[in-house]
């Protein structure tokens, strides 16, 4: 049995290296875009779309930070979306008015307790009534650069994308913050950078389909195009993937990731445990939702890894020889992420976090596991709904 499960070790090693170094060298190829002194003004019109939900303690800040663009005032609008708020967003918003931030009250639309994707319909109503050609979209607890939209625009004017997936980054954790709220704080940091370097490579060697909803652009023609969320709209999230790979069927050469750090949107890490398995498991839930088979198939091949590192561990508590060879595999695991992360890391300028990586990973199996089959067959909570 030994012998077997060695063999299935050094298979599984070397095919999941190859998968982390390719992703690497796709990263290292994508292009890092810069804004320039432009020949001509920027033309394109532009709506930034919000979806908010009890979001009074960050919305002002994320409007703040999207006012004060260094973009031309009268190219972009900012429309924001009240989710049936309980607290005060809405008048947070209203206070925006003179700087051109519209507010759209989805209750006026839609019946709470409606069994429809509420993010998705909020996204549908403000772009029907966007003045933009190009649509982004961010969430309600961002902040971005002055030069975010610039750069935006000008990379939309020089290759013409239909879909542009962008970069996310989580704020840091607080020097006042416990040690265990910043020990979940940093955890959450390494993985969504690897997210974000497995997005970017993904996208650039156009293997499969990936993005945040924090950070997106499209072409409002491309979204009618594919007649928007029909055929996902009773999927609760998937209002950033689904409908890239929508775009991406229709437009295939059209769809790019903006490695770009005037692009970097900034958002806040959850608070609590809990907090954060509601997160992964909502993220885990859309993968046998997705049309792209090919994100799918990756999904499986990590969910297995993990499992299976798991079941080695399980092994070596009855036999020494099965936990020296989880050991074994769990280091070399973390040497080959390692080497993907320390160029994403430092594109976002987090390196420093990686001395925690090697502590986070037995967690990060742990938690992948729960949260992969929790997705496929349990529930979780997001914005005060239970979505089962």
């Amino acid at each position: 049995m030994f012998l077997t499960l060695f063999n299935i070790t050094i298979l599984l090693f070397i095919a999941y290296s190859a998968l982390i170094i390719f992703y690497r060298v796709g990263w290292i190829n994508a292009p890092e875009f810069y804004v320039l002194l432009a020949d001509k003004p920027p033309a394109t019109k532009i709506t930034i779309i919000i979806p908010a939900r009890n979001e009074a303690a960050s919305i002002r800040d994320c409007l703040y930070s999207i006012t004060a663009q260094a973009y031309p005032q009268n190219l972009f609008e900012i429309i924001v979306v009240d989710d049936n708020s309980t607290d005060h967003t809405a008048a947070i918003v209203r206070s925006f008015a003179d700087k051109n931030v519209k507010l759209i009250s989805l209750k006026e639309y839609v019946m709470e307790g409606q069994l429809i994707a509420y993010k998705k319909k909020a996204i549908e109503l403000a772009i029907g009534q966007a003045s933009g050609d190009l649509i982004i979209t961010t969430d309600a607890d961002c902040t971005v650069k002055k030069n975010w939209l610039n750069t935006i625009a000008q990379y939309y004017e020089k290759y013409n994308p239909a879909f542009i997936a962008a970069p996310v980054v989580y704020a840091g954790y607080a020097d006042n913050d416990g040690l265990g709220k910043r020990f979940l704080k940093i955890f959450q940091s390494l993985d969504f950078i690897s997210l974000q370097g497995i997005t970017c490579a993904s996208v650039h060697q156009k293997i499969h389909s990936m993005c945040n909803g924090a950070n997106l652009a499209y072409e409002k023609k491309a979204f009618f195009a594919v007649n928007g969320f029909k055929g996902i709209d009773t999927i609760a999230s998937g209002d950033d993937m689904l409908l890239m790979y929508k775009i991406y069927s229709l437009y295939p050469n059209r769809i790019m990731f903006l490695k770009a750090k005037d692009a970097i949107v900034e958002t806040k890490p959850v608070e609590s445990v809990k907090e954060f398995f509601n997160q992964r498991i909502r993220w885990a839930s859309k993968a046998n939702k997705y049309d792209d088979k090919r994100i799918f198939g990756v999904l499986l091949f990590v969910y297995t890894l993990n499992v299976y590192l798991a079941v080695l561990f399980c092994f070596g508590i009855w036999d020494i020889k099965f936990g020296i060879l989880f050991l074994e595999l769990l280091v070399a695991k973390t040497i080959v992420e390692l080497i993907f992360l320390y160029p994403v890391a430092g594109f976002f300028s987090r390196r420093k976090l990686l001395w925690w990586f090697p502590f986070a990973q037995p967690f990060h199996i742990l938690y992948t596991i729960i949260a992969g089959w929790l997705g496929r067959f349990g529930s979780y909570e997001w914005k005060q709904r239970r979505v089962h």
